[in-house]
């Protein structure tokens, strides 16, 4: 029988694995001719920031699972996890594609309102599931700001 944290965990690694495929070397090349803030100095730290992120929030939405699974509740909350997961994931790829830093910080925020909203729904089922949230709610701000100093920068892109 498959357990329900094989299904998240697999959907959580899948989504950010198959987005490398909608990201061409153009585009990346763009993304990385571009000038950075003098203060982002833990830009190599990013990818093992969100990949953190993302194991909470699995582990948040397995734990949510776990209270109430198959409800028509917890089938919402699954999904809205989902969404918050798909517009994270979506930055890169649209932003790339896009060739705007001004889309990224929209989607950056985008993804911080449904953190908030994701995060005020659990808390009141679970405690720790809104605790294993809070990772995403303190770096989504930092990452919003540092692509919008970047646009900033880089206002003649």
């Amino acid at each position: 029988m498959i357990k329900s944290w094989m299904i998240i965990g697999s959907v959580t690694f899948l989504i950010p694995f198959s987005s490398n495929f909608l990201i061409s070397s153009r585009d990346a090349q763009w993304f990385r001719r571009l000038q950075r803030p003098h203060w982002l100095t833990f830009e190599r730290l990013i990818p093992l920031i969100w990949t953190t992120i993302f194991i909470c929030g699995a582990w948040s939405a397995y734990i949510i699972w776990e209270q109430e699974p198959g409800t028509q509740t917890t089938w919402l909350l699954m999904a809205l996890y989902l969404l918050l997961e798909i517009v994270t994931i979506a930055y890169t790829p649209v932003m790339f594609r896009t060739q705007s830093l001004k889309v990224g910080t929209i989607i950056g925020g985008t993804g911080f309102v449904l953190n908030i909203m994701l995060i005020l729904t659990v808390w009141k089922i679970n405690i720790w599931a809104g605790i294993l949230l809070l990772p995403y709610t303190f770096w989504s701000p930092i990452g919003t700001y540092t692509t919008w100093e970047m646009s900033r920068i880089n206002s003649e892109n």
